[in-house]
């Protein structure tokens, strides 16, 4: 009896059970594939330890997919630096701007650690970094988010198992972190201006927050 009525939920509810912290993530089956998904903004992480599908869409923001690889889980983030006005610590992992992008990988990382995984074990692979907000500012803010994460991971020792970095174009990214599958989709400017609309308003949002003397990505 107790068996039937945790089917029943399952199938009424259809998500596999979501790690501690992730419940505001948006999330659901996607039929096309038979796969669930888990879908992240800028900001946001996810890891999943049931084989789910994560998916982001990127324009200047890069996004680290990160799994132990010996036991399956794994997650992305989502994130991008605020502007530094000073260009000789673009690239530096100490600046005050890098501080967004050490928490946003120190975050995924910690929480696959903290639920089994092991730093020799980690395979990471990073996309995005786009040339995409040239009505910004005149720095290039996805050259300062690749160079930022490319340094972060030399600093702590990690190598890089591939990538998609840089071009002018956004990208579509779907992660599986079971097998480690990357499918990476290059798309055109003219059908995305959401993407560009929804990073333009990210990054002037961290200009304010990080101007404030207040991190809180997530």
């Amino acid at each position: 009896m107790q068996i039937e009525r945790v089917c029943s939920r399952f199938k009424r509810d259809g998500l596999p059970d979501a790690i501690a912290g992730f419940d505001h993530v948006n999330r659901y089956y996607d039929p096309k594939q038979g796969v669930y998904v888990a879908k992240i903004l800028p900001g946001e992480f996810y890891v999943s330890r049931h084989g789910e599908m994560i998916v982001t869409v990127l324009g200047s923001c890069v996004a680290a997919c990160i799994r132990d690889k010996v036991i399956g889980i794994g997650g992305m983030n989502h994130f991008m630096l605020p502007q530094n006005k000073n260009p000789m610590e673009k690239d530096r992992i100490d600046s005050e701007s890098a501080r967004y992008g050490n928490w946003a990988m120190e975050y995924l990382i910690n929480t696959i650690l903290k639920h089994g995984g092991q730093k020799r074990n980690l395979e990471i692979k990073l996309f995005g970094g786009g040339k995409v907000l040239s009505n910004m500012e005149v720095i290039d803010v996805g050259q300062n988010n690749i160079d930022f994460v490319l340094a972060y991971l030399k600093h702590e020792g990690y190598p890089l198992a591939a990538g998609d970095l840089g071009s002018d174009c956004p990208r579509k990214v779907h992660y599986f972190p079971d097998t480690g599958a990357v499918k990476v989709k290059r798309l055109r400017k003219v059908e995305n201006e959401t993407v560009l609309e929804r990073e333009t308003k990210y990054a002037r949002d961290l200009v304010v927050k990080n101007s404030g003397g207040s991190i809180e990505i997530f």
